[in-house]
């Protein structure tokens, strides 16, 4: 079972946060703000956080401009992940990644079944891997960013969690750029 090792340390992150909407601002943006709290308290450091339209093209630029940020660990977006034409953060995701984290999406969809029941199908939630960084999408409700950090993110972002977790495999990520 999962635990935390208390004698290894903790190991922040660097996590940009990036909400896609072609109504929200900054002030109304409750669901970035929820992974800003949460990423915070958990003592991760903020990156960078902006908003940006429901733009496939735009979406992929601005991912791609962050993987290739040395000073980024993780992309953590929230928003566009439904089923409607103008949900198109999934496939802007895909056109970045190098691989894709499947169980992801297949845990997320556990954990989502566990509080909406079957409404959880209606999201698309997807993880993978781009240029030695983590890109994360999430539904756009402050519930489901909530649920995605508490009952996933948080412990795989936790250096000191085991079995495994995401940051011991970080230096390893592009290991296959620095091939000869």
């Amino acid at each position: 079972m999962s635990r935390i090792d208390e004698t290894k340390p903790f190991v922040p992150v660097r996590i940009a946060v990036l909400t896609v909407s072609d109504t929200r601002g900054l002030s109304e943006d409750k669901s970035g703000d929820t992974l800003v709290q949460r990423l915070t308290d958990a003592g991760h450091r903020l990156a960078d956080r902006k908003i940006i339209r429901d733009e496939r093209a735009e979406i992929a630029a601005q991912l791609r401009a962050w993987c290739a940020d040395p000073a980024i660990d993780v992309v953590i977006s929230t928003g566009g992940t439904g089923l409607t034409g103008r949900d198109v953060t999934v496939e802007a995701h895909r056109d970045v990644y190098e691989k894709e984290i499947e169980a992801f999406a297949t845990v997320f969809t556990i954990v989502s079944m566990q509080k909406i029941g079957t409404s959880a199908v209606q999201s698309r939630a997807t993880g993978g891997v781009a240029n030695g960084t983590y890109l994360f999408a999430l539904p756009g409700s402050p519930g489901a960013c909530k649920d995605a950090w508490d009952e996933i993110l948080a412990a795989q972002f936790d250096y000191r969690h085991r079995p495994c977790n995401f940051v011991e495999i970080m230096p390893r990520l592009d290991e296959h750029l620095r091939r000869k």
